[in-house]
């Protein structure tokens, strides 16, 4: 179901749990798998041998749609005010109590569903403290028996501690996502203001010249025919000097594609915990297989983040033969038994160059992906002639 199909008063707010899930692409319904808890109220009743009644069956029928509605606010509603809702959770506990065991489980679900207000831990803990403490004075007052109740403050505080950890983690992914966002941004600033300064530096006084050259041989035109021919032949010279100086400079720029892709893809892997050891022994290759190996490694590493599970990753690139090999191997855990779009792309990238993909995938023994695609003799210089780069990317 999509969101915006929702009734207006459904629509969970920018900052709500729920919107929180799909901005991280999980389902809007991943909260509710929480509810299964609330089978307490139906497993209560088993301890006195008298609960199971029409009296049970009342109170229950009147406050769980109310619980659920409750809940659900809990999920949608903005972080300021979803405390409002686990509040009356809690306070339809107290109320019920005299005459519903079953309502320690609205208990339970209020205390968990306050830590999503926006509030700081050691104040969560305190409130936590003291709801506790107002349950257990109110069900002694009541003359629970304490095997009833005992129970409820270390059920309430370690759940309480797990979502509080769940919490902290989510946040500080966020803000990783963020710091790579970040990264990649003023990486990309600084590299088009390098080439901007390349261009300057490159361009600017040559058309100054060309410029200078054009204007004397316009003005030699009828004075002096043969040196404004001179003027222009050498106008002609210092442009097509420009030229080749231009296409050496995106040449080189476009063979930073590599490079950047594997330091982004050391990046990805480290911020999931992932040791990523890869070698060069190609110290140049044609633009084009360059770009696409490139989009290989990227799609590759995107695919050990999401999928594989994985704590080790190797890349590897080498050239013999006149042929380019590419291997990508994780020891996540395996079992690919068909083409997802990532891998679909991969194929049709190198389909493009002429070469071949294979993948060796056993269950619980990684994945291993092999590219070969032929490589022009001229284009590219193995590892025979310069010696081997290798770098060694830890997590942090």
């Amino acid at each position: 179901m999509r969101l915006a199909t929702l009734p207006a008063w459904l629509r969970p707010a920018p900052d709500s749990l729920v919107a929180e899930n799909v901005a991280r692409g999980k389902s809007p319904w991943t909260d509710a798998v929480h509810l299964l808890w609330s089978a307490w109220l139906f497993i209560t009743p088993m301890f006195d041998r008298d609960a199971w009644n029409l009296h049970w069956l009342v109170l229950t029928a009147a406050s769980y749609p109310v619980f659920l509605v409750l809940y659900a606010m809990c999920c949608i509603a903005a972080r300021r005010v979803s405390r409002r809702y686990a509040v009356a959770m809690v306070l339809m506990c107290v109320v019920m109590l005299p005459w519903y065991p079953s309502a320690m489980t609205y208990f339970v679900f209020g205390c968990v569903m306050l830590r999503a207000c926006r509030m700081a831990f050691r104040t969560y803990m305190l409130s936590l403290a003291g709801l506790n403490v107002a349950l257990l004075a109110e069900a002694w007052l009541l003359h629970y028996p304490w095997q009833a109740t005992f129970t409820m403050p270390i059920v309430t505080f370690i759940i309480g501690l797990i979502i509080n950890a769940e919490r902290t983690s989510s946040e500080k992914d966020a803000e990783l996502r963020l710091s790579h966002e970040e990264v990649r941004r003023l990486a990309a600033t600084a590299e088009r203001e390098r080439i901007g300064r390349d261009l300057h530096d490159l361009l600017g006084h040559t058309l100054s010249l060309i410029t200078l050259k054009l204007e004397l041989s316009r003005k030699l035109f009828d004075r002096d025919s043969e040196a404004a021919r001179r003027e222009m032949s050498e106008a002609e010279a210092v442009a097509r000097h420009a030229l080749a100086e231009v296409r050496a400079a995106v040449t080189g720029i476009r063979a930073t594609d590599l490079a950047a892709e594997l330091a982004s893809a050391r990046l990805l892997l480290a911020s999931s915990r992932v040791h990523l050891d890869y070698e060069i022994g190609v110290a140049a290759l044609p633009e084009a297989i360059e770009r696409h190996l490139a989009l290989v490694i990227r799609e590759a590493s995107t695919n050990i983040v999401r999928h594989a599970g994985a704590s080790e990753a190797r890349i590897r690139l080498s050239a013999n033969r006149g042929e380019v090999r590419l291997e990508i191997v994780d020891n996540g855990r395996g079992g690919l038994a068909e083409d997802g779009n990532g891998l679909c792309g991969m194929r049709e990238r190198v389909g493009a160059l002429g070469g071949t993909l294979a993948i060796d995938s056993p269950l619980r023994k990684g994945t291993a992906i092999t590219v070969v695609v032929p490589a022009v003799a001229s284009g590219f210089r193995s590892t025979d002639a310069v010696a081997s780069q290798r770098a060694v990317g830890s997590a942090a």
